[in-house]
């Protein structure tokens, strides 16, 4: 069915099966909002690639409509193989998503906070496009660069320089922690209409989730391996002209891009 590419492939990273392990992630309100301006009815009745699928969570929300989903993830493709045992036109496989190879292309390709933590972003989408059918379409949600100078310039320095040789339960406790804290600040200051203040929008997130989830949103960023910031710029060179058309590169709550296109048709 898959093989993958000759060459080295991206080590495996033990901290994402121990995030999915300990998390799980119900809104579907949040996928949504990631792939738009497409909806549900861009998947019906295709075959649809999930690149870098995790614990399966996404897959549940497009299953019902697309005639074949495949579920790609290098560290927990057990969780997800487990999770979605239950949904006949599903299957899991274990890959790198910038070097595994389907035997047949994809009619949809998503990818969820996944290509920002990537080794080389730009070669896993322009590898992720490669197994596009024509008229396909190709979609990814990353943190922005653009709105996330605090991320930047505090959060990735701390993460790479003491939290890397931290226990993932230390990690796990901290960002527990750090949750607790936000929420008076979140449920008081954030609520009046000062929109200068940084991270305003996606603090309006922060108030519709559950504390888990939101423990979620700030374990993500303590945990992560590494994270590399895509500017708009980068996002658009993703979707050369000549390969594709109805580029949408939209921001979401202000640190993040939903960028999504359709393969031209030859």
């Amino acid at each position: 069915m898959t093989s993958q590419l000759d060459g080295p492939t991206q080590a495996k990273q033990p901290e994402w099966r121990y995030q999915w392990e300990r998390f799980s992630d119900a809104e579907a309100f949040l996928f949504w909002d990631w792939v738009r301006p497409r909806t549900l009815a861009d998947f019906a009745g295709k075959r649809v690639l999930d690149a870098g699928c995790g614990p399966g969570h996404h897959i549940r929300l497009v299953a019902p409509a697309a005639a074949e989903v495949v579920g790609l993830d290098l560290n927990a493709h057990e969780l997800a193989r487990a999770n979605l045992a239950d949904l006949p036109n599903v299957s899991i496989v274990e890959g790198d998503l910038a070097r595994w190879k389907p035997d047949e292309p994809f009619d949809v390709i998503y990818s969820i906070g996944v290509i920002d933590h990537t080794d080389d972003p730009d070669a896993s989408m322009a590898h992720l496009a490669s197994l596009l059918r024509p008229g396909g379409l190709l979609m990814a949600w990353v943190w922005s660069r653009e709105g996330n100078r605090f991320m930047a310039s505090v959060v990735e320095p701390v993460r790479a320089r003491v939290l890397r040789r931290r226990s993932r339960r230390a990690v796990e406790r901290l960002a527990r922690a750090l949750t607790a804290v936000l929420y008076p600040v979140v449920h008081t200051v954030y609520r009046l209409p000062l929109r200068f203040l940084p991270y305003y929008a996606y603090f309006e997130n922060f108030r519709r989730l559950t504390f888990e989830r939101n423990a979620l949103n700030v374990f993500d960023k303590l945990n992560a391996p590494y994270t590399e910031l895509i500017s708009r710029e980068r996002a658009l060179s993703w979707f050369p002209a000549d390969d594709f058309e109805d580029v949408q590169i939209l921001p979401y709550r202000g640190v993040s891009w939903c960028a999504s296109a359709r393969r031209r048709s030859r």
